[in-house]
Order: structure tokens, then C-alpha cells, then sequence
């Protein structure tokens, strides 16, 4: 799921990527903006709020907004970095970005008290989640050929609106093709929603301690992949050993 690249990456990776990764970042959203007042996981509406504020003179928030899409830019970027600087080859690169973005879901489960949506901390505590899904967004981006996408739906609902399209007119081998894209498409936008409804319940009942799911989505997603891998190692060892034994044990009975 997280170490399948090119032509070795198959449809139902990017299935299984979509379902937990898009479920863990509607959660992230949800639990986010009732933490903080602010939208965690996208850029395209604190551009709009940033403009607006600049014009009314309202420069510190400004200033915090800009912060905002800089800490999602900053986060695509370093995943990028640390996945070239690993090796696109190492299959724990891929996991590294996503194990930052768990400790900063973890830590922000630890806080104790609310704050005021005109406090500060809230632009510091939204940069960070929005650091976090810049991660995971270059991350999920770089691992599906840029196919699956995770922490908006404004894209999504754009593919999905021209892939319907063009179904209604598709012959019967590309409708075959365009059904699998719609699928993967309705599962993220599913996925999100459902996360972004399980957050946002959460955190009415748990406070903080909310973001403890998207984490532990993200941990099952990463050991998924080291598991498999650990397992399908030590199965083909297994098949190997016995596959040399036979021919041993076939000459002691000649013998």
C-alpha cells in the first residue's frame, strides 16, 4: 500500500491508501476546526480570508492566515525531500513523512484546555496540523502518481464530475476504466466525510484526546505495510526451504 510504486502499484493499493489515509484527514478536519476555529486541512478558503483580512487592515492575522498555507507548502515540500533523500526505492521512506504527522496528532491529543478562537495559539496549533497534512498529502501524492489524493475534496469532486461525463459516453473498455476511477473517487469523498463526522463527534465527547483516532488510523496504515512485508518475506523463505528439501528427502528414499 505504501511501497508499491509504478507499474508494480496496483488498483486496490490505491484503494487501501484512499480509505484509511482520506478517513484519518476527514477526522484531522473535523476534530481541527472545533479545536481551533480553522480549516486543517485544506489552503483555498484561508486565501480568500487572508485577502480579506490584508484589505481591511487586519495585517497580524493576516500574517497567520499566510502562515497557514506556508506550513501545508512547507509539509508537501520536506515529505518530498525526505522520500528523494531516503530513496524512492526504500520502502520506509514513505513512512517517514507519515510517522511526523502521527507524533503531531499525538501531541496536539495532549492538551488539556479549549481556547479562544481570537487567541493566537489557534493559528499555531492549525499550522501544525496543516504542516501535518501537507505530509501526508506530498506523501500519498508521490506514493499513487498523484491518482489518489486525501486531505480535500475539492479536486476529487471536480474528477469525479468529468468522469461521470464522460462514462455516459464511453465505449465499453474505457467505461471499465472510468468505473474504477469513479469508485476510487467516491471512496476518498466517503472516507473524508465519514472521518470529518467521527471527528467531529469525538471531539465533543473527548476533547483533544479525538486526534488520538487519525493516529492510530495513520499507525495501522504504516504497520499494514511492515507486516506484509515481514510476512510475505518469511512465507517465501518458508516455500523456499521446503522447495530444496524435496529433492533431498526424493534421494533418501532412492537410496
Amino acid at each position: 500500500m505504501l511501497s508499491h510504486l509504478g507499474a508494480r502499484r496496483t488498483y486496490a493499493h490505491n484503494v487501501r491508501l484512499a480509505t484509511l489515509l482520506s478517513f484519518a484527514a476527514g477526522c484531522v478536519n473535523g476534530a481541527g476546526f472545533l479545536s481551533f476555529g480553522i480549516l486543517t486541512t485544506n489552503i483555498t478558503g484561508h486565501f480568500a480570508l487572508f485577502a480579506q483580512k490584508l484589505v481591511s487592515g487586519d495585517d497580524m492575522v493576516a500574517l497567520c492566515l499566510l502562515a497557514l498555507v506556508l506550513s501545508f507548502l512547507c509539509g508537501t515540500s520536506i515529505s518530498s525531500m525526505v522520500i528523494n533523500k531516503m530513496g524512492t526505492d526504500q520502502r520506509y521512506s514513505y513512512l517517514t513523512p507519515l510517522l511526523i504527522e502521527t507524533l503531531i496528532l499525538i501531541g496536539m491529543s495532549m492538551h488539556q484546555h479549549m481556547f479562544n478562537l481570537a487567541d493566537y495559539h489557534n493559528y499555531y496549533y492549525g499550522a501544525l496540523l496543516l504542516f501535518g497534512m501537507g505530509l501526508q498529502n506530498g506523501t500519498v501524492s508521490i506514493i499513487s502518481g498523484s491518482v489518489v489524493r486525501t486531505t480535500h475534496l475539492t479536486g476529487m469532486f471536480t474528477d469525479l464530475g468529468i468522469e461521470l461525463g464522460a462514462a455516459a459516453g464511453a465505449k465499453h473498455k474505457n467505461l471499465d476504466v472510468l468505473k474504477q476511477r469513479i469508485y476510487l473517487r467516491l471512496i476518498i469523498i466517503t472516507c473524508f466525510l465519514s472521518g470529518c463526522a467521527s471527528g467531529a463527534w469525538l471531539f465533543l465527547h473527548l476533547h483533544f484526546k479525538a486526534f488520538l483516532l487519525p493516529a492510530t488510523v495513520l499507525v495501522a496504515a504504516m504497520l499494514f505495510d511492515v507486516f506484509r512485508i515481514s510476512t510475505l518475506r518469511l512465507y517465501r523463505s518458508f516455500r523456499l526451504r521446503k522447495k530444496h528439501a524435496q529433492p533431498s528427502a526424493l534421494n533418501s528414499h532412492a537410496e
